[in-house]
């Protein structure tokens, strides 16, 4: 059958041209981009997150210098309630003083350093608190250990000194660090700060009065008396002994006086 003027037969079409390789490889690069941005989104995620801790006038020897410390929060099911913060060497409790805090949040003394602790917050929030130091050390960081606690009992432990996290990532627990540039120009240290007196809850347990001492120490010696000579005194040993020989001279008289007689 014939076709009418100018038309073509299907197998003689001419087909549509290749997409181009360089629009292939742009979507292909797309694809790529948005599974990395995927990628690092999970990474960054909760376990990137730090406790951190900056001042201004951070430097060896300056005095009253503010801390401000940023706790970041790693539960997704608990708010955060209390921060302990083990101080470096070279500051005691006595050299801190509390400035802000969460709202309901209070400041306690320990042994090592101090803590920071009151009403669960929000979960996810971050806790964020200020303190006084009465000079800094002479050192060129300062390390502060932090183990911060959340109301399910769970604690993050930021006391690594350095970011280098199991994931090879350095998605670690590092502690708060404090850079310090050099003493300025004739700085010197000035009289350590006379120690507080210890939180209530900190208090050492007391020591035994003198009486209690006494009675110790005696029943210390009567029980090493009593192992040396089968449970006798050496007083009931002396009076034993000056029986016997009460008895035996009135036993010697009584026989050279029968035998007078006899």
């Amino acid at each position: 059958m014939s076709r009418p003027p100018g038309t073509t037969s299907p197998a003689t079409r001419t087909p549509a041209p290749p997409a181009a390789p360089g629009a292939t490889a742009r979507r292909r690069l797309a694809t790529i981009g948005a599974l990395v941005v995927a990628a690092v989104a999970v990474a960054t995620g909760p376990a990137s997150a730090h406790t951190e801790v900056q001042a201004q006038n951070a430097r060896a020897l300056a005095e009253n210098v503010t801390l401000d410390f940023h706790a970041a929060s790693e539960s997704d099911a608990s708010g955060i309630t209390k921060l302990e913060v083990i101080l470096p060497e070279g500051l005691t409790p006595a050299d801190i003083r509390f400035d802000e805090g969460p709202k309901g949040w209070t400041y306690a003394t320990t042994s090592r350093g101090y803590t920071v602790s009151g009403p669960e917050l929000a979960v996810g929030a971050d806790a964020e608190f200020s303190v006084t130091v009465r000079q800094l050390p002479d050192a060129e960081q300062l390390v502060f250990k932090t183990l911060q606690s959340y109301a399910d009992g769970q604690i993050d432990r930021w006391i690594e000194l350095e970011d280098t996290g199991e994931d090879g990532d350095g998605h670690g627990h590092p502690a708060p660090t404090l850079k310090l540039a050099p003493a300025a120009p004739g700085a010197t240290p000035i009289a350590p700060t006379p120690s507080p007196t210890p939180t209530p809850t900190e208090a050492p347990a007391a020591s035994p009065s003198p009486s209690t001492s006494a009675s110790t120490e005696q029943t210390a010696a009567d029980a090493t008396a009593d192992d040396g000579d089968g449970g006798l005194s050496t007083g009931a040993v002396a009076g034993i002994a000056a029986a016997v020989l009460v008895v035996l001279g009135a036993g010697a008289w009584w026989l050279r006086r029968r035998g007078s007689g006899a």
